[in-house]
C-alpha cells in the first residue's frame, strides 16, 4: 500500500503571522497607502477615544462595511475639522466612515462605546453590525445623548485587526451644528467593564441633582393631594400636585434617557407637559398670596408655555431655532415670570406680613439669579473675544463639580423651592394640629353639655313606660328630645332634629332644649310649644331650620300631637297620620295644628328621628319606611342598633312610650 505524502498542519499562530504579513505588504503598496493609517490599540490600558484620521465616503452601500473593501479612493478626514470643510458645502444624508485598528490578540472584554454620534447610525466591526440607534432608511431619529456600549466578539479581537465602519445619517437640523457626523469623542475603545462603570458613575453624578429635584416635587405633590381633598379652599395644594404630575410625565424620559437612546417622539411627548408649567407655577405662587390670574394674563401664560416647550425641543435640535443670541428670546416670557414677576409678588406680600411668602422668596431669588447669569453667559458666548471666559462661567453655573457629582445651579434652585414648599406644609400641619386639638376640646365640652341637656335617665312617670336611645353620627349631634312630667300625672315629649351636624347643630340644640324647658313651665299644649320654639329659633339659625314634634300624654291616655315637619310616630306598628307643617325657624308667626288619639292600655307610640329611616348600606340602599315600621315594635335600643348595623349616616334618636294597663285598672 502506498503511503500518502506527509503534509504538516498549519498552526493558528502561523495563520496570524501570514495575515499580519499580508496587511503589511498591502500597507506598503501604492494602492494601500490610503488605508495604511491604522489606530494602534495594542497597548490599551485605559479607554481611548478613536480620534484618529478616518476615511470618509458619501453615499450608502452595504459593501462599505466589508473589511476587504478597497477604500483607497475614500477621503481622509480629521475629526477636529468640521465635516462641512471636507465636503465643500455638500450636505448628504448618509456618510460612511472607516478606521483600521490594531489590537492585542490576547486582550479580552474589549468593547466600543458611542455617545452623541447621530440620531440614526450603525457601527460595524469586521463586517458585522454590533450597535445601532434609530433607523437610517427610512429615517427614524432617536435621541443621541445616552452612551451605547457594545462588546466586540473575542474571535475578532483574536485576529489582532479590527475594521470599524460607521454608517451615519445626518439630518437637516444636524448640519447647523459645528461638527455634524462623526467627531471627536463620539467613539471610544476600551474594556467593557471599565466603560460601563464610567457611564454609570457619570450618568448618575451629572444628573443626580436634577433627578433629586424631580423626585422631591413628585413626593411633595403626592402629599399635597390629600391636603387639597380635605381643604378645598387651599388651591395651592392642587397646583403643587399638578406640578408634581408634570414631573411624573417627564421623569421616565429623563431617567431612561440617561442610559438608552429613545425615539424622538418621546421628547415631543415629554415637552408637551412643559406647556402647562408657567400657568401652574404662577397659579401656585398666586394662591399663596391670595391673588387671582386675569384672563389676559392667562393667555400670556399659555403662550409662555408653548414657547417653553418649543425652546426645550430646540435645545435638542428637533425644531429650528433663532440664530445666534436671538435664540434666548424663545424662552424669555417664562424667564421673565420666574426672574421678575414671581420674586416681586412674593416680596410685596412678604412686606405685608405674609410669612409664607417670605419662605418662598429666598429660593425664588436664588433661581432668578441663575436665570440672569445664564442669559448673561449666553450673550457673552456670541462675542468671540469673551467666548473662552463665558464657557468657563457656563460650566460653573451648569456643571459645578461637587465630589463625584456635577450640579447645576438651576437644580439647586428647584430643590430649594421644593424644600420651601415642604417647610410650609410642615408648619401648616403644626398649626392645623393645634387647631384640631382646640376644636376637639371644644367638641368634647359641647358633648358634655349635650349629655347634660339630653336626658340619659328618664324619671319614672306613673302609668307610662318610657324607653329612649340616642346615637349621634359625630361627637355631638343635631337630634334632641325632652320628656317633662306634667303636674296632672301626664307627660310632655318634645323631639326634633336640627338641620346639619357637628358643633353648629349642637349649639342650636342647646337653644331649643332651653326654650322647651321654659315653654313647658307655662303650657303643655303641643301647638303652643312649637309656636314658641319657632319664634325662639328665628334669627338664630343662620338660614337653617329644625324639624320638631310635641306630644302631650294625659293621665287618661289621650295624646295630643302637633308636628313641625318631623316624622310621624308609629302606634303599635302603624304610622299615625299627622297634618303637615313647616319646620321651625323658617316663617315667623307660623301656626301648628294638633290632633288627638287615644292610647289604649298596653299600646305603644314610637318616635324616630330621620337617622333611622335614612340609614344606608354600602350598596346605597336606605333602611326606608317599611323596614322602620316593622322595627317600631322592638325595644328602642334594638332599633338604634339595627339602624347602626345597616349603615348609620345621621344622628339616630328613638323614644318609645307605652301606656301601662295597671293604671286604667286602678282608676
Amino acid at each position: 500500500m502506498k503511503t500518502p505524502p506527509y503534509r504538516p498542519a498549519v498552526s493558528p499562530l502561523l495563520n496570524r503571522l501570514l495575515l499580519v504579513a499580508a496587511w503589511t505588504l498591502f500597507a506598503l503598496s501604492d494602492r494601500g497607502r490610503a488605508q495604511s493609517r491604522a489606530f494602534d490599540a495594542t497597548h490599551l490600558s485605559t479607554p481611548r477615544d478613536l480620534n484618529s484620521e478616518w476615511l470618509m465616503q458619501v453615499g450608502d452601500s452595504p459593501s462599505f462595511a466589508e473589511p476587504e473593501l478597497d477604500d483607497s479612493h475614500w477621503t481622509s478626514v480629521d475629526l477636529n475639522t468640521p465635516l462641512t470643510q471636507a465636503l465643500h458645502g455638500a450636505r448628504p444624508q448618509v456618510v460612511w466612515y472607516r478606521l483600521r485598528i490594531q489590537v492585542d490578540p490576547a486582550q479580552t472584554g474589549l468593547a466600543l462605546r458611542e455617545i452623541s454620534l447621530a440620531r440614526a447610525f450603525e457601527v460595524y466591526v469586521n463586517g458585522e453590525r454590533i450597535m445601532a440607534s434609530g433607523e437610517i432608511v427610512p429615517f427614524r431619529p432617536y435621541t443621541y445623548g445616552a452612551p451605547v456600549l457594545a462588546r466586540i466578539p473575542e474571535r475578532m479581537v483574536a485576529t489582532g485587526h479590527l475594521m470599524v465602519a460607521a454608517r451615519v445619517r445626518i439630518g437637516s437640523p444636524d448640519w447647523s451644528n459645528e461638527f455634524p457626523g462623526l467627531s471627536v469623542g463620539n467613539l471610544t475603545l476600551g474594556a467593557e467593564s471599565t466603560m460601563a462603570d464610567q457611564d454609570w458613575l457619570e450618568g448618575i453624578g451629572q444628573n443626580f441633582a436634577n433627578l433629586l429635584d424631580k423626585l422631591l416635587i413628585v413626593a411633595v405633590g403626592l402629599v399635597a393631594l390629600p391636603l387639597f381633598l380635605s381643604q378645598r379652599r387651599q388651591r395651592e395644594y392642587l397646583w403643587i400636585f399638578c406640578l408634581g404630575m408634570i414631573q411624573v410625565g417627564e421623569l421616565p424620559v429623563k431617567a431612561i434617557g440617561l442610559f438608552h437612546n429613545l425615539p424622538v417622539a418621546w421628547l415631543f411627548f415629554s415637552a408637551s407637559f412643559t406647556i402647562a408649567s408657567p400657568i401652574l407655577v404662577v397659579a401656585m405662587y398666586f394662591a399663596f398670596v391670595n391673588r387671582r390670574i386675569g384672563r389676559k394674563f392667562q393667555v400670556f401664560l399659555w403662550i409662555a408655555g408653548l414657547l417653553n416647550a418649543y425652546s426645550a425641543l430646540g435645545n435638542q435640535g428637533l425644531v429650528p431655532v433663532l440664530p445666534g443670541g436671538y435664540e434666548l428670546l424663545t424662552n424669555l416670557p417664562f424667564a421673565v415670570l420666574l426672574a421678575v414677576v414671581v420674586p416681586a409678588i412674593l416680596a410685596v406680600d412678604w412686606r405685608r406680613g405674609n410669612g409664607e411668602a417670605g419662605i418662598l422668596l429666598l429660593p425664588a431669588l436664588f433661581f432668578s439669579l441663575f436665570i440672569y447669569a445664564d442669559y448673561a453667559v449666553a450673550l457673552l458666548l456670541s462675542v468671540p473675544a469673551w467666548n473662552a471666559a463665558a464657557q468657563r462661567w457656563l460650566d460653573l453655573i451648569l456643571r459645578y463639580p461637587i465630589g463625584p457629582f456635577s450640579v447645576s445651579l438651576s437644580d439647586v434652585g428647584g430643590i430649594l423651592s421644593t424644600l420651601a414648599l415642604a417647610v410650609i406644609i410642615v408648619l401648616r400641619s403644626g398649626t392645623t394640629s393645634r387647631r384640631q386639638a382646640l376644636l376637639e376640646g371644644e367638641l368634647e365640652a359641647a358633648r358634655e353639655v349635650q349629655q347634660v341637656i339630653l336626658p340619659e335617665q328618664i324619671d319614672t312617670i306613673a302609668g307610662f313606660a318610657i324607653e329612649s336611645a340616642y346615637e349621634p353620627a359625630q361627637q355631638v349631634g343635631g337630634d334632641f328630645f325632652q320628656i317633662v312630667p306634667a303636674g296632672d300625672g301626664g307627660l310632655l315629649l318634645v323631639l326634633g332634629d336640627v338641620a346639619g351636624k357637628g358643633l353648629p347643630a349642637a349649639m342650636l340644640v342647646s337653644v331649643l332644649v332651653g326654650a322647651t324647658r321654659t315653654a313647658a313651665a307655662y303650657s303643655h299644649e303641643p301647638a303652643e310649644i312649637l309656636a314658641q320654639l319657632n319664634e325662639r329659633l328665628m334669627g338664630r339659625s343662620r338660614g337653617g331650620f329644625s324639624t320638631a314634634l310635641a306630644a302631650y300624654f294625659s293621665r287618661d291616655g289621650v295624646v295630643t300631637i302637633a308636628n313641625a315637619g318631623h316624622l310621624s310616630p308609629y302606634l303599635d306598628g302603624r304610622e299615625v297620620d299627622l297634618p303637615g307643617a313647616l319646620p321651625l325657624g323658617i316663617l315667623s308667626g307660623a301656626s301648628y295644628a294638633a290632633i288627638r288619639i287615644d292610647l289604649q292600655p298596653g299600646s305603644r307610640l314610637t318616635f324616630y328621628s330621620d337617622g333611622v329611616i335614612e340609614a344606608q348600606n354600602q350598596h346605597g340602599e336606605l333602611l326606608g319606611f317599611d323596614r322602620s315600621r316593622e322595627l317600631s315594635t322592638q325595644p328602642a335600643a334594638d332599633i338604634v342598633r339595627a339602624a347602626q348595623q345597616f349603615g348609620q349616616s345621621d344622628d339616630i334618636t328613638v323614644v318609645a312610650i307605652t301606656r301601662n294597663s295597671a293604671v286604667r285598672a286602678a282608676a
